[in-house]
């Protein structure tokens, strides 16, 4: 359970259990003002297109029947814009990330980085290109350390301990006893064989209830083979059941990579570029789940590994672009400390499982602009598990076209109170930004609004989310 103060990370990576640890005026280029119930302007697209989904998972969004405790069916997806409108680039604004790239490639050239002005620099947005976002994020995730001469320690470190549990639990020959023949394979090789292993174990399953209803014929007897050796045994305690456990999960892994940002090569279609990296995933999110049973893996985790593989498999060094891979576990391990119970449903009603969250987020609101807090809680009663659910669980990275979400996150990793706290903020910022429409509009209206969130000006929304009076937030990531 988290608690207040510093999060004290696992010796062992991975290992995450319950219970541990401005938009400019064009009248003069004044500070942008935000007033209540000010709906934000929908720029049109102009600048590169980063990417957008045609097709995203084959699910209902959320509705009103639906419980917060059904983990798997609350991960619902939507589709991405259309379009990236990411707004007009001014020449002001290009003069600001000049300003910013000079700002951070001089800090990080020094021996002792001020991690206060990383901060205060990535809160504005963290430059694209020059590996400047990987490095900056990797800071502000405390994966690296303020000191650049321990740099190269820590990450060779950090890698081969990524290496070493790859190896051991993904990559590792196993003994394995099938059909009356032992025989070595790994584990990689084994999952090639899903298909055929769980229809194994489901004739297992058949096989054992007619044992116990007293079939004469029975299952064939194996001399000097254990109860937990036998690849038909279904109890729980039998190394096979765990096998296939992992090869049930591993498919619905695969899946979901395969929904992952499908507009974007990155990620999609059939060249060597992409196959590798969603191989590079495929591990991360398996070793996560065999790191950690209480949690396994959540159907929606690999929507939040997508944006941090990213941006370290693009990092113009090409020693860290090579190492993306243990990088991208390491952090995304960090970045999950912080809402990991979030994915435990046995939490959810703890003080810090998801509806105690969901509940501060209503409090914000009320606490900024009463007025709509009624409207929705008790006028049209559209409660924040309808829609908020999928904004806090996914970092808000099914709700806006990939570009924002990378300029989101340097927000949220950025913010001195947490990842929590600007998550919070910027969510009600969402209602916020949406008032006139949402104090207009009935149940079935404003839920369709919050389920399917319209492009808008990130940066007027981030300063809005600023802006806010103080977060009612109890936790915090601190690393």
């Amino acid at each position: 359970m988290l608690k207040k103060g510093k999060l004290k990370l696992p010796d062992r990576l991975g290992i995450l259990v319950p219970g541990f640890e401005d938009k400019e005026e064009e009248n003069g280029g004044s500070e942008p003002v935000f007033e209540s119930g000010e709906e934000l302007e929908i720029m049109e697209p102009n600048g590169v297109e980063l990417g957008h989904k045609e097709n995203e998972y084959e699910f209902d969004d959320l509705g009103v029947n639906d419980t917060v405790g059904d983990k798997v069916d609350a991960f619902r997806s939507r589709k991405r814009p259309d379009k990236d409108r990411s707004g007009q680039v001014s020449v002001m604004d290009v003069i600001a990330a000049e300003e910013k790239r000079s700002d951070l490639e001089h800090e990080f050239s020094q021996k002792e980085i001020n991690l206060e002005k990383v901060k205060r620099i990535a809160n504005m947005g963290v430059p694209d290109g020059g590996g400047l976002r990987a490095t900056a994020w990797k800071l502000l995730l405390c994966y690296l350390s303020p000191s650049r001469d321990v740099w190269e320690k820590e990450l060779t470190e950090n890698r081969q301990k990524y290496a070493k549990l790859k190896e051991e639990l993904l990559l590792s020959p196993v003994n394995c006893f099938f059909f009356g023949y032992w025989f070595q394979c790994t584990n990689k090789n084994l999952e090639s064989r899903q298909s055929t292993y769980t229809r194994v174990r489901a004739d297992a399953m058949i096989s054992a209830e007619l044992s116990r209803e007293g079939d004469i014929a029975g299952p064939l007897k194996r001399q000097g083979i254990s109860h937990g050796d036998h690849p038909l045994s279904v109890g729980q305690a039998s190394a096979w059941d765990h096998y296939f456990k992992h090869t049930e999960i591993a498919e619905q892994i695969d899946r979901d990579l395969q929904r992952t940002h499908s507009d974007m090569k990155f990620f999609s279609g059939e060249s060597s570029f992409s196959k590798k990296n969603r191989e590079a995933m495929r591990n991360i999110l398996l070793l996560f789940a065999k790191l950690n049973p209480a949690i396994c893996y959540v159907q929606g985790m690999n929507e939040v590994l997508a944006p941090i593989l990213y941006v370290f498999s693009t990092d113009t060094d090409e020693q860290n672009a090579l190492n993306a891979e243990a990088d991208s576990f390491s952090c995304f391990v960090r970045l999950l400390s912080d809402s990991v119970d979030h994915f435990c449903q046995q939490l959810d009603n703890s003080p810090v499982g998801i509806l105690s969250t969901l509940s501060r987020l209503a409090k914000l609101l009320k606490e900024n602009d009463e007025e709509l807090w009624k409207h929705l809680e008790f006028t049209t009663q559209v409660k924040p598990q309808f829609y908020a659910f999928r904004w806090i669980t996914l970092l808000l990275s099914q709700e806006f076209n990939f570009q924002s979400i990378l300029r989101i996150w340097d927000s949220l990793l950025s913010n001195p109170f947490g990842v929590q706290d600007m998550l919070l903020r910027i969510c009600c910022a969402m209602l916020l930004c949406m008032k006139r429409r949402l104090l207009s509009g009935d149940f079935a209206a404003n839920l369709r609004l919050l389920q399917h969130y319209p492009d808008i000006n990130i940066e007027h929304l981030l300063q809005v989310a600023q802006d806010l009076s103080a977060d009612t937030s109890s936790c915090s990531l601190s690393l």
